[in-house]
């Protein structure tokens, strides 16, 4: 009787090894998402390109790239050519600027200098979408780190002149040339410039459309940018989510940062003390086309709240 007690005791303790030496063989769930991520590539490297979209603005997206300098120029041209090799990469609700028979005939980067020799084929296009080619292409291509203006030949020869618009043009391109233009002139001298970054959204994913405002406006070009983007009356599909009362207090462009001193309406959240992401990229993104910069700060009555650096921004 006792022996057989015995063996069933035994019996029972190696059913119960058995079971916990199988479970312990197999990974938890959480062990095995664990593992899996461990696999994701953190070090996914984007640059930012500048695609039509729904309203045919030239907007500006995030796209993965794989490679640098003149390969990267390369890449990144044929994302905008229309079924280029690059036209998977184009996200749901944009599309290419520049015409399929477009050749990429020679790319050289120089200092920060790009010259890029690109088929006639380029303007071949409607009138209406003529300038926003060239758009796209000197905001893709100036926003490759290191690439600060461009020289675009058309077959060997420099592209001084858009033919349907005839618009002329500087032998050298940069940002300069402004993007998604809206003339608001009264005045044919003093002319300024002043680009502006509003927010958009393509489903649940957000993106920014740049709009080069041309006036003749004599106030510091920080002041115009706030004042068009706590404008709500915006209209023309373009958002905003500053507060419509946020002022300018002071500023001040010292050692490549920017500082801007903010009245409490620039905050989203008076108790923390926060200003909205959205906020901070459309200022952020603006600050940087009109200054020579690396860093912005934001301030609040003297006090700083955030600051971001525009490396961060790409």
């Amino acid at each position: 009787m006792l022996k057989r007690i015995c063996t069933k005791k035994i019996i029972i303790s190696s059913i119960v090894l058995l079971i916990i030496g199988v479970l312990y063989c197999i990974p938890s769930q959480k062990e095995s998402i664990r593992k899996e991520v461990s696999y994701v590539n953190y070090d996914l490297k984007t640059n930012e390109v500048y695609l039509l979209d729904k309203n045919n603005y030239v907007s500006r997206v995030k796209i993965a790239t794989d490679s640098e300098d003149e390969e990267l120029v390369d890449e990144i041209v044929n994302i905008l050519i229309c079924n280029g090799d690059g036209e998977d990469k184009i996200p749901n609700g944009f599309k290419c600027t520049i015409n399929e028979k477009t050749k990429i005939n020679s790319i050289n980067i120089k200092d920060t200098l790009l010259k890029i020799d690109l088929s006639k084929e380029l303007l071949e296009t409607d009138k209406e979408l003529e300038e926003k080619v060239l758009e796209s292409l000197i905001y893709s291509l100036t926003g490759i780190e290191n690439i600060n203006s461009v020289i675009l030949y058309l077959d060997g020869d420099i592209l001084t002149t858009l033919p349907q618009k005839q618009i002329h043009l500087p032998s050298t391109l940069t940002r300069d040339f402004g993007i998604n233009k809206k003339y608001e002139l009264t005045d044919s001298k003093d002319i300024k410039k002043t680009t502006i970054y509003y927010v958009n959204k393509q489903d649940d994913n957000i993106y920014y459309t740049p709009i080069t405002l041309v006036n003749n406006d004599p106030r510091e070009k920080i002041e115009i940018i706030i004042d068009e983007l706590s404008n709500k009356i915006l209209g023309d599909n373009l958002a905003s989510y500053m507060n419509n009362n946020t002022k300018v207090l002071k500023s001040e462009v010292k050692d490549k940062t920017l500082a801007i001193n903010f009245n409490e309406n620039i905050l989203s959240d008076f108790d923390n003390r926060s200003i909205l992401e959205e906020v901070i990229y459309t200022v952020a993104l603006s600050a940087n086309d009109n200054y020579v910069i690396d860093n912005v700060f934001f301030n609040v009555n003297d006090q700083e709240i955030a600051k971001t650096t525009i490396k961060s921004l790409e």
